[in-house]
């Protein structure tokens, strides 16, 4: 019989992980914003990349553990999708996918010197912030307790090990690896002090 997985071991543990890289780029994105917005100087290619980054590493690797592995597990242990918190990340997942498209789309706006397209990006950008901000907190506090305390130990050990097969996965032709460093270059260059991305083996 499998023993119950250390926290550090836990599925839990490695999306609450991913969620502090996704806060980190996040303070980034909103950096810029304040710059555009307080001193006019937008940084196309540092927004581009950060959009990047929310639609490669926080959608299509972090959203996608959640949603093909942990929530369908989550239903299967009792934990509702219609009226419950899963029905609830669900909706916000596809709000932020839309955000980061309308962000996309304004970048292609300025780039083709098209009236109104900082405007739209900050809009879209304002509202991804407080989205995806107010998301990783209700998974990290509610959600992810209500899943810890309702998986067996044997289910911790197999979606961490299936965790690491989407890990080993490329999104957009970029490896997960790539994807921390992209978020490590744009801390360094737009936050001070910033601290490294923790590992997500």
């Amino acid at each position: 019989m499998l023993t119950e997985p250390n926290p550090i071991d836990r599925p839990s543990t490695v999306l609450k992980n991913e969620h502090q890289i996704i806060l980190r780029v996040i303070a980034v994105l909103n950096k810029l914003v304040t710059l555009s917005e307080s001193e006019d100087q937008f940084e196309t290619d540092a927004l581009s990349q950060c959009v990047v980054f929310f639609k490669l590493f926080a959608d299509a690797c972090h959203h996608a553990k959640e949603e093909d592995l942990l929530f369908p597990l989550l239903e299967a242990r009792g934990i509702p999708r219609d009226g419950g918190p899963i029905g609830v990340m669900l909706h916000e997942h596809n709000i932020a996918r839309q955000l980061t498209a309308q962000m996309a789309d304004a970048i292609n706006i300025v780039r083709n010197d098209e009236p109104n397209g900082r405007e739209q990006f900050h809009t879209a950008a304002h509202q991804y912030i407080e989205l995806l901000t107010n998301h990783i907190s209700k998974e990290d506090n509610v959600l992810f307790n209500m899943g810890d305390s309702v998986m067996t130990g044997e289910d911790q050990t197999s979606l961490c090990t299936r965790f690491c097969e989407v890990g080993c996965r490329s999104f957009g032709g970029r490896k997960r690896d790539e994807l921390t460093r992209l978020a490590d270059d744009l801390e360094s260059r737009w936050l001070s002090d910033a601290p490294s991305a923790p590992t997500l083996d």
